[in-house]
């Protein structure tokens, strides 16, 4: 009896040992980890005078005529508390988006901004802040994040702010969307906080907790002249109304009950009577490019010209050749639930409709990666069910590290005699964008790379320019059912690019400065797109050639035909483009990044741009706050609809219970960020256990809750709790065509009428009814029954149900015999 006490005080010495030990490495650690620009979840203060959310309202007026949109967007912030403020805030801005102008309003006077470069205009806002000022002042992070400060705004004061954007609408396939973006996702960033640059801050933003609705209204109008009778108009994201004026206008106008809408992209498409896009050529005889003061001097004044010309139909291709896919598939943090769940669909639609003569590998990534074989596969069924197993395994967890994946796959080794596409599926949540698209345009060889965006409120600046660097074409994703349809749309630009080879020919038109300086592939039915100048008279024509199918086309515009209505949108669409060349791209210019810098802010300045290196700065001339105390706050953002907590870094955390006796709590244990990833698998390596253990509260008795430890392991017997779970089931679902009967579909799946019919209960002559679906398992074994088996203990065995094994087997009771031999389905 003393030896069995002794020994379990020792025991327990040990464990406590050893939990203390845990806790000590991981608070050490916790120590040494430098802290990251990580999102960051809104603590509420409990000082009343601060007002954190000073942003009220964002309301968006959006005005189309014919393919371009002009938009304006007003922002009110008011101070509801009793210190001065500073509202920093970051928001979302189209990536086709010209930023052209910004007003402030105080009161009843309006100030007009003036665009400065970047550095010049922070030292003047600065000033302006510490002089007691009022100043508002617009900055470019990305060309798709922005961020205003306005500063000393004093209690009660209302303040407006408007900024003024125009943009090109293009139609793909003959539908016309317009996108405006209303919140930034939670960016993964692995830098630094100590070394980051000003320019990397924003990164580093409170977000309000997941559920929670923006604290700011939202409501936006769009008014579409499209100068052709509009055949559908509709909004896909939010509840509008939707008016016609006449045949060619249209009016949206959001619902009363979507005014805290501002959690998810506004979407609105729209289609024109007898599938027509607008083509031909816009013209603009716009300023003097030298000033000479004389009016009547027009060969000095700059032109711009707009050529937007629709492409022939996509041409039908029966001889596709074999293609391999390399799938890179994101299942960190920010995937979890609803933005995973989609995915999923997403890539049981691509891949399982692969044909048998393809090839694929699929690459998980979080904070690591993983492919799923070493060479890529036959795309045979069994192949295919082994890819859907490992997909359907993810639930999201981990940094979204998209340059190590990107740098893996591209280095993969490629199978002789296919052609390569890769496909990248992620919401983009990264703050690496021009890192990607370098590795890609420098590494993608002959392949080229689609890009799929998954979620509300995706970042489009990393989707479109992982495709354009790609040669590929960019896909949102935004809800389920939209999957399949951009499946579908995928594979038919795959197997029928529309236009290749594409030339551009200029007679009598004295064109320069055009952009692109080249025409890609068209995959899409989407018009061919070309800006540029021109001096002298517009005259002459353009004509277009490429290949079409095995066929040679050509079209010809004349330059005469060209319309020359006030067209100044298409001055700010050209430097905006021009501004791209040298922003996405920066290896146009090599390591001559200060002339990249200085082309960028010339370009700004000169066509009044906001840019990466120009600013728009508006600064009240009176002093309003003569004490010059000042509170700087960050507007909270909402997690975009669909978006888990899982997005925030700090947040990844599980509950661990202790014993339920005398003495016990509940303690809060957080998950690593790293993963053990297996080989044709990814697990989480910190699976939820019980931790039996006294005196885990005296352990961390100083604290008033537990720490935040790193626990990779704790012992104890319920080895129940670390058993990896089972893959999915090997089988598919058909949903039942007109005409189709059980014959076809058995031959269409290799199986049996029988099989087909003990798998879904039917009867022997059973009747399809269109749009029954029905399970088909894909693989089968044959288990021999040993001593001691029951059958609860093989269904667990094999995950599957005991009433599926008495099912498959006819069995009249669950009572087994040795040496019994029973069909297991799926396996």
């Amino acid at each position: 009896m003393k030896t069995s006490i002794q020994l379990k005080n020792t025991l327990l010495q040990v464990q406590l040992l050893a939990l203390m030990l845990l806790i000590g490495f991981g608070a050490q650690a916790q120590k040494k980890r430098p802290k990251t620009l990580s999102p960051y979840f809104l603590v509420k203060s409990k000082n009343s005078k601060v007002d954190q959310m000073p942003l009220k309202e964002t309301k968006v007026d959006v005005n189309v005529a014919g393919v371009i949109a002009d938009v304006t967007v007003t922002q009110v912030y008011k101070n509801e508390g009793k210190n001065t403020l500073e509202a920093i805030y970051v928001f979302p801005g189209s990536t086709q988006a010209a930023v052209y102008a910004m007003t402030m309003t105080i009161g009843e006077r309006k100030l007009i901004a003036k665009i400065e470069e970047k550095g010049k205009a922070r030292a003047q806002y600065e000033a302006a802040k510490k002089q007691g000022k009022t100043a508002s002042l617009l900055e470019q992070h990305r060309p798709n994040v922005f961020q205003m400060n306005v500063a000393n705004i004093l209690p009660k004061d209302l303040i407006k702010v408007e900024l003024h954007y125009t943009e090109l609408l293009v139609p793909t396939d003959g539908v016309y969307e317009f996108s405006y973006p209303t919140v930034v996702g939670p960016r993964y960033s692995d830098t630094p906080a100590a070394k980051a640059t000003a320019g990397e801050k924003w990164v580093k933003n409170p977000y309000l907790k997941e559920g929670s609705k923006p604290n700011y209204t939202f409501d936006i109008n769009t008014t579409i002249n499209a100068g052709m009778p509009i055949q559908q108009m509709a909004c896909t994201s939010h509840k509008v109304n939707v008016n016609y004026q006449d045949k060619s206008t249209g009016v949206i106008k959001l619902k009363k009950s979507e005014k805290f809408g501002g959690n998810r992209d506004y979407i609105v498409r729209y289609r024109l009577a007898g599938s027509k896009i607008q083509s031909g050529l816009l013209l603009y005889e716009g300023e003097n490019e030298v000033a000479s003061g004389k009016e009547e001097d027009n060969e000095n004044a700059e032109k711009f010209f707009l050529m937007m010309m629709q492409p022939p139909k996509a041409p039908k291709n029966s001889q596709i050749p074999p293609r391999e896919y390399v799938f890179i598939v994101d299942v960190s943090g920010s995937m979890h639930g609803f933005p995973l769940s989609v995915s999923k669909r997403l890539l049981k639609n691509l891949i399982g409709k692969l044909r048998p003569k393809d090839k694929f590998n699929v690459m998980l990534f979080e904070s690591s990666n993983q492919m799923m074989s070493p060479e890529s596969m036959e795309a045979t069924q069994a192949n295919i069910q082994k890819a859907f197993g490992v997909i359907d395994q993810q639930r999201g967890g981990g940094g979204t590290r998209l340059l190590p994946a990107l740098k893996k796959a591209l280095a993969f080794k490629q199978t002789k005699d296919y052609s390569r596409s890769f496909v990248v599926v992620t919401d983009g949540y990264v703050t690496v964008e021009k890192e990607a698209f370098d590795l890609i345009r420098n590494n993608l060889n002959r392949a080229n790379l689609f890009a799929f965006g998954i979620g509300s409120s995706v970042n489009r600046f990393l989707i479109e320019g992982m495709a354009r660097a790609g040669m590929g074409e960019p896909f949102i994703v935004t809800h389920g059912t939209e999957a399949d349809v951009k499946a579908e749309k995928f594979r038919n630009y795959i197997q029928n690019p529309v236009l290749t080879n594409i030339k551009i020919k200029y007679d009598g038109f004295q064109v320069y400065d055009t952009e692109p300086w080249a025409v890609p592939d068209v995959f899409a039915e989407r018009p061919i797109i070309v800006y540029g100048k021109y001096k002298g008279k517009p005259t002459g024509k353009i004509t277009v050639t490429g290949l079409s199918g095995n066929k040679t086309y050509s079209k010809t515009i004349k330059v005469s035909s060209a319309t020359q209505e006030n067209n100044q949108a298409i001055r700010y669409l050209w430097a905006r483009e021009r501004i791209k060349l040298h922003d996405d791209y920066r290896k146009y210019y090599g390591a001559n990044r200060q002339k990249h810098i200085k082309k960028i802010t010339e370009l700004g300045l000169k066509y009044n741009l906001l840019t990466q290196y120009t600013s728009f700065i508006a600064i009240s001339p009176e002093v309003r706050n003569k004490e010059g105390k000042i509170v700087s706050v960050k507007q909270p953002l909402p997690l975009p609809k669909g978006v888990s907590k899982h997005a925030i870094g700090n947040n990844r955390s599980v509950n661990y219970n202790t014993s339920s006796g005398a003495g016990y709590k509940r303690a809060k244990v957080y998950r690593p960020r790293t993963r053990h990833i297996r080989k044709n698998d990814v697990k989480s390596s910190t699976p939820p256990a019980t931790v039996h253990l006294r005196g885990i509260s005296s352990i961390n008795a100083e604290d008033k809750g537990l720490q935040e430890v790193v626990v990779t392991a704790i012992p104890g017997k319920h080895k129940k709790d670390h058993k990896p779970k089972l893959p999915a089931l090997n089988r598919v679902y058909h949903q039942v065509q007109t005409g189709e009967t059980l014959a076809t579909i058995a031959k269409k799946y290799h199986t049996s009428v029988a099989e087909l019919q003990l798998w879904n209960n039917l009867g022997k002559s059973p009747s399809l009814k269109t749009g029954k679906k029905l399970t088909i398992y894909i693989s089968k074994k044959t288990y021999t029954v040993k001593t001691g088996d029951s059958l609860k203990k093989i269904a667990r065995r094999f995950g599957v149900k005991t009433r599926q094994i008495k099912t498959w087997n006819k069995l009249p009771s669950k009572r087994l015999k040795v040496g019994q031999k029973l069909l297991i389905y799926g396996r």
